[in-house]
């Protein structure tokens, strides 16, 4: 039987890649996705269609409440998504997200007797998310084998970061060694309802950036007035 492993499964360019590297490494697949109360829902409707392409043994979607407690652009719509890159951590910063998300992949791991998780952080082309650094990954880790009857009972977790040290570009090309669609994805944090860009976010930077430097085409859709900018 094959490997079981759970998938974080944004909806975005990271983790359709990550999804599509663990399926080529043999492991059945157990997709994670989380209704945060984030702004949109065009990244996690993009989730959805990715597992199912995929053929995922399982997709769970978990309902969690961050936007109760605010502190983001991503979950309070009274702090704008900034359209500049901003010195030191940005305001999309989600307080505690990968913590939170990482901690429901662990539940989720033990119950299917799982022992391998998969997520697309990265900590060369990113926002400068303290959640996205090898040692917050490292920390977990530890976490995870202290907290949990599987990791004292000897059944070890590996927090899997395949794409940690890639620049974007990096990543982007090992998407399409990997067969990636990157159409069937959505990164912008302002995306409308039908999950086109506004093409001005960081994400919508940093995207662009790596299939500039690859010389491949975005085929990201952008909103009209991005598209015009």
């Amino acid at each position: 039987m094959s490997k079981k492993a759970i998938i974080l499964l944004s909806g975005g360019l990271d983790s359709i890649t990550v999804l599509a590297y663990a399926k080529q490494q043999g492991y059945a697949c157990y997709a994670l996705s989380f209704d945060y109360g984030q702004r949109h829902n065009a990244e996690l409707n993009a989730a959805k269609n990715i597992a199912q392409h995929y053929q995922v043994v399982e997709h769970k979607v978990i309902n969690l409440g961050l936007g109760a407690i605010g502190g983001s652009a991503l979950t309070d719509e009274h702090i704008a998504v900034p359209h500049e890159p901003q010195e030191g951590i940005p305001v999309t910063y989600v307080p505690a997200r990968n913590t939170i998300f990482l901690s429901f992949a662990l539940g989720w791991a033990e119950v299917l007797e799982a022992r391998d998780i998969f997520i697309g952080v990265n900590a060369v082309d990113y926002s400068g998310y303290p959640d996205c650094r090898p040692e917050f990954i490292e920390a977990f880790q530890k976490l995870a084998n202290l907290a949990t009857k599987a990791g004292v009972e000897g059944q070890k977790t590996i927090i899997h970061t395949p794409l940690i040290d890639l620049s974007k570009a990096e990543i982007i090309k090992k998407g399409l060694e990997l067969g990636v669609d990157y159409r069937q994805t959505v990164s912008c944090y302002s995306a409308d309802k039908e999950g086109r860009a506004c093409g001005n976010c960081d994400a919508c930077r940093l995207r662009a950036a790596g299939f500039a430097s690859l010389g491949v085409a975005d085929p990201t859709r952008y909103q009209t007035q991005a598209g015009d900018a």
